[in-house]
């Protein structure tokens, strides 16, 4: 009887210790939820890829969300499938370039007070969740300097939205607008309204990619 409740106290802790190594080296899901930068952010030097060479693969799982054309409302539509589903630790929330972008042309896309009530749908169910959010502002349309390209007022206003979404709901903020902003005012010397950060006013070259990488790192760690 005494072998044998010996054994039984050696299996229990062996267990004990098993599970607590399982549990450390359990590696934390991340998701980068948003649009087609998002999208392009696993494909070559994207910025999710960027970001697993500068992770320990054992410690985070980066999971790239993105879908080309999507506006605040789209993602609350596929929130279930592409992010609750997959039971995260931490999303990153970067959408608001269609919002803004769609209301030239095709005029389809999303007032600021309903991309503002999306946004906080998403922060609220993702929370319900068990996960952690950081809220992204939205980057650029055009690269020109001092506020010159065709949206920016729009931009700066959606922007600050998210800052005050940041603040509402005590929220950490990867300002990736501020990011932008003050890497052209430095390096864009010829005034150019693309090809120093994106290739076509909107989506990220090889330097806009890294400097999205840059700015999120610190989140994660």
């Amino acid at each position: 009887m005494k072998k044998f409740s010996k054994k039984f106290s050696l299996a229990v802790l062996f267990l004990v210790m098993l599970i607590n190594v399982a549990t450390r080296y359990k590696s934390k899901k991340v998701i980068f939820f948003g649009d087609s930068i998002t999208q392009a952010g696993v494909q070559g030097n994207g910025y999710i890829n960027m970001l697993k060479t500068s992770l320990d693969a054992n410690q985070f799982e980066l999971i790239g969300a993105g879908v080309g054309g999507n506006k605040v409302y789209d993602l609350y539509l596929r929130l279930e499938d592409d992010v609750l589903n997959k039971k995260p630790d931490l999303v990153f929330i970067y959408v608001g370039i269609n919002d803004v972008w769609h209301k030239l042309g095709a005029k389809t896309g999303t007032d600021y007070d309903k991309y503002l009530k999306f946004y906080q749908a998403l922060i609220n169910k993702i929370q319900a969740n068990g996960a952690k959010v950081v809220l992204c502002t939205p980057t650029v349309i055009g690269e020109k300097k001092d506020g010159t390209n065709e949206v920016d007022a729009d931009l700066n206003k959606y922007a600050t939205g998210v800052r005050e979404l940041a603040i509402k709901n005590k929220l950490p903020l990867c300002d990736l607008r501020q990011a932008f902003v003050t890497y052209l005012e430095t390096n864009n010397t010829e005034d150019k309204e693309k090809g120093v950060l994106t290739t076509d006013r909107v989506h990220l070259n090889d330097s806009g990619n890294k400097l999205v990488a840059d700015t999120m790192l610190p989140f994660i760690n």
